[in-house]
């Protein structure tokens, strides 16, 4: 069988990892997270980012140990058993398509009329899925391209908001444990993409220093970033507008009085979106890849292209699949689907971690722990039908597997 190629080095792994997170997450998650927290939005991102942090860490040092495709997939597989893994897998894959089609919705949302959102969904899926189809380092110069001005555009964002003296009202009201919290998993959907450097290990030269760092890095950066720009939400919009906003940065815009930027933001959400969505389609067909050389799912989807060297079949059917979820689902319960998939999906890397000897150990056992219980919390406080649908797909990934066992 034809393995992967490592092309990936620490510049291309930290612009696919910012690449995946600053993303549609930075343009949508926002405003349903505000509706939870109101004024305290900006703890749930802090909750939501120290969550990252743990889950990056498990993430990291597992990557360092098993340098392969399918990140937590294989981390499970070797460390908690074939059933843990598949899980793990299951929940990525399933999580992550859920993520695709809000973050394709989003991209259209920003450029098209309401009549032509999904049609313009459907050809950014198709579009990209052929880029990533070409080779992982035309995906990574397509990020690197994509990444510079959305950076620029989000910085020149924070500026308004320092600058602007129309300052909305955020007196602080009673804290509510449960909107925070609730938030915070919202939120996470836009840290999430620091993974996507854990499915692409067996691409990446010299992983054992490489993953690590370009994980930290990213998510550094990111949080940063992130900070910025819901602090001048808030100051711009004030909890209440931003709650009920579909387009927040163009609404704080048109408050602040600087509609002229608006092109700016409305281009920096189309490209953010496209290198999310780019990484994101990468990072889902190399753990069916994974899962396919484990017959875990078809083991057809495990072929590996002779000239570009990627799971071109795997890509293929990602692509199919985002095209129709996109044909019929909504940002928000998109969102709020894919942060419970993923959650468990690092509940799993954080259990996986805590088997590690101490030669494979990068952070203190204590990170994998706090981790585990990050993520336990954030996911029983999502919206109650997005755990209902999770917990559908979940038991409906494990009689599958069951079936194909049985069938073997």
């Amino acid at each position: 069988m034809i393995e992967l190629r490592r092309a990936i080095r620490l510049p291309g792994a930290v612009a696919l990892g910012l690449g995946s997170m600053i993303g549609a997450g930075v343009f949508s998650a926002f405003a349903p997270a505000a509706q939870s927290a109101g004024v305290w939005l900006l703890l749930s991102l802090c909750l939501a980012a120290l969550a990252a942090w743990l889950n990056a860490s498990s993430s990291a040092q597992l990557a360092a140990q098993f340098p392969t495709s399918g990140g937590t997939y294989a981390f499970g597989r070797e460390m908690l058993g074939p059933w843990w893994g598949y899980l793990a897998g299951w929940s990525f894959v399933i999580g992550k398509l859920a993520s695709s089609a809000a973050i394709a919705l989003t991209l259209a949302a920003y450029l098209l009329p309401e009549e032509w959102q999904r049609p313009g969904a459907i050809l950014a899926v198709a579009t990209l899925t052929l880029v990533n189809m070409r080779g992982i380092t035309r995906t990574i110069v397509m990020a690197v391209a994509l990444m510079i001005p959305v950076v620029m555009v989000l910085l020149a964002f924070i500026s308004f908001g320092i600058l602007d003296r129309s300052i909305q009202s955020t007196a602080a009201a009673p804290a509510d444990i449960y909107g925070i919290t609730q938030a915070a998993g919202l939120l996470f959907f836009a840290f999430a993409g620091y993974a996507r450097l854990a499915t692409l290990g067996e691409e990446v030269v010299q992983p054992i220093k490489t993953i690590p760092r370009a994980i930290m890095i990213s998510l550094v950066i990111a949080f940063l970033i992130y900070m910025g720009v819901g602090w001048s939400l808030l100051e711009l919009l004030g909890p209440q507008k931003l709650a009920s906003s579909t387009r927040p940065l163009l609404d704080a815009l048109e408050v602040a009085g600087l509609s002229s930027w608006s092109t700016a933001i409305v281009m920096g959400a189309a490209l953010a979106c496209a290198g999310s969505l780019l990484a994101l389609i990468a990072g889902i067909s190399r753990t069916l890849f994974a899962m396919g050389r484990n017959k875990d799912v078809p083991q057809w989807l495990a072929e590996v292209h002779p000239r570009f060297h990627v799971p071109h079949r795997a890509e293929l059917l990602v692509g199919i699949i985002v095209i129709v979820v996109v044909s019929s689902a909504d940002i928000r319960g998109a969102i709020g689907f894919s942060s419970a998939g993923v959650l468990f999906y690092y509940f799993v890397t954080n259990l996986s971690a805590l088997k590690q000897d101490k030669t494979h150990r990068l952070y203190p056992r204590f990170t994998a722990i706090a981790g585990a219980l990050v993520c336990a919390l954030l996911v029983v406080t999502l919206p109650p039908t997005s755990l209902i649908v999770a917990g559908t797909v979940l038991v409906c990934g494990v009689i599958l597997r069951m079936m194909r066992i049985r069938r073997r």
